[in-house]
């Protein structure tokens, strides 16, 4: 089976946590451990992640430093697709010392220029902030910022991929059995000019709907989209909350979930289910295997036709 794994950013560094060196590496060895659970089970692996908390330090970096070095978010999003993508490939190397085909490949995603993402942003970059701070640096450097959860973060665009440009390369080494690390942070968002030459764009991808568009790209088994929240809560975070065990993107459509959140996880999932027929999964990182197996979190198939919800 070939399965593609999205880990989210708070998969790798969890709510409020230092974005230290130290706590990634931690978070990312605890990843690869529950991904070298898929590949000894005899699957093949493509690993993609989110780069949301590492993508905005690495803007605030910028901004503390001269006016005219500051770098846009495309360049940005590729040294979070390296420094990343590095930390996953060493792990999982660690991981399985039996494996010995790995590779991280530096992935761009094609997105259109007037995609209605760029007037209202959504994604949420960089550390979190209590409400009052983060609506003052919002004032100070010309952010837009947003709730997201309990606390508070700066919003950027966060525009639909319509094509990954290195599929062909991921397919080709998928094929000969190398596990992959790409589409980091989504791909690094590039757009085509009038002339038709690439230009990076200042956004950033959604990594599950990049994912979701790579695994149907790769006809994949299976998209497992691993967070920090065990399933699909319908009414999340109110005393009617519950958790769904099976459900359909025909269901699951007839409910809402937050844009910054679990929101893309939903659609993304639908949108691979829909076009392939595949199935999908939506839970815990501690939980991949047994999401592949369905024996946990949200699993997502196309001929469910009532939600199963946990007892």
């Amino acid at each position: 089976m070939l399965v593609v794994a999205a880990l989210g950013g708070n998969a790798l560094l969890k709510r409020g946590e230092k974005l230290s060196a130290e706590n990634q590496r931690a978070n990312v060895k605890t990843a690869a451990a529950a991904l070298a659970a898929i590949v000894r089970a005899g699957h093949r692996l493509v690993v993609t992640h989110g780069n949301g908390p590492q993508v905005g330090l690495l803007a605030l970096q910028a901004a503390s430093g001269p006016a005219d070095n500051q770098y846009p978010l495309d360049v940005l999003g590729a040294e979070s697709e390296g420094m990343i993508g590095y930390l996953i490939e060493q792990e999982l190397r660690n991981a399985l010392p039996e494996q010995t085909l790995f590779a991280t490949l530096l992935t761009q995603s094609l997105v259109d220029p007037s995609d209605p993402a760029f007037r209202k942003p959504t994604k949420p970059i960089g550390p979190v902030y209590d409400a009052a701070t983060a609506k003052t640096l919002g004032q100070e450097r010309g952010w837009t910022v947003a709730p997201d959860g309990a606390y508070w973060r700066r919003v950027v665009p966060s525009p639909r991929p319509i094509a990954i440009l290195e599929a062909a390369e991921i397919a080709l080494l998928v094929g000969q059995g190398v596990v992959v690390t790409c589409a980091g942070g989504g791909g690094i968002p590039v757009a085509r000019d009038q002339s038709g030459m690439l230009k990076g764009i200042e956004a950033v991808v959604d990594k599950d709907l990049a994912s979701a568009l790579l695994a149907g790209v790769l006809n994949a088994d299976k998209l497992l989209l691993l967070t920090d929240v065990d399933a699909v809560y319908t009414d999340y975070g109110s005393g009617r909350a519950r958790a769904m065990l099976r459900t359909s993107p025909a269901l699951l459509a007839k409910h809402s979930f937050p844009s910054g959140s679990m929101g893309p996880k939903v659609e993304a999932a639908a949108d691979f289910v829909r076009a392939t027929g595949g199935s999908a999964a939506i839970g815990r990182l501690e939980d991949a295997l047994r999401l592949l197996t369905a024996e946990a979190g949200t699993q997502i198939d196309i001929d469910t036709s009532n939600i199963v919800y946990r007892p």
